[in-house]
């Protein structure tokens, strides 16, 4: 682990202090959550920098109400169709 100091406003500093495992590796988690949103890291990068396994940060981040996969229901109806498509053309 490495120690970094960082400004915030102090309100904050209980909420970041906490000495609960589960509330660390949410907080750490949700710092590099950014960084996977917009590709810079996998999130079998990240669950390695945070010492779990992809499905647990997978899971963990399902419970923090942030999906694996993020697509509109048009984007959807669209996979479907072609999944639908390809499997009419095969039989």
């Amino acid at each position: 682990m490495a120690v970094i100091q960082m400004e915030m406003p102090e309100e904050m500093a209980s909420f970041v202090l906490s000495s609960d495992k589960e509330e660390q590796l949410k907080r750490n988690a949700m710092m590099l959550y950014p960084y996977v949103h917009d590709g810079i890291i996998s999130h079998g990068r990240a669950a390695e920098i945070l010492g779990i396994y992809k499905m647990d940060l997978i899971v963990l981040y399902g419970s923090l109400g942030i999906p694996y996969i993020e697509m509109t229901d048009e984007e959807i109806e669209e996979e479907l169709s072609v999944v639908h498509a390809l499997k009419e053309a095969m039989a």
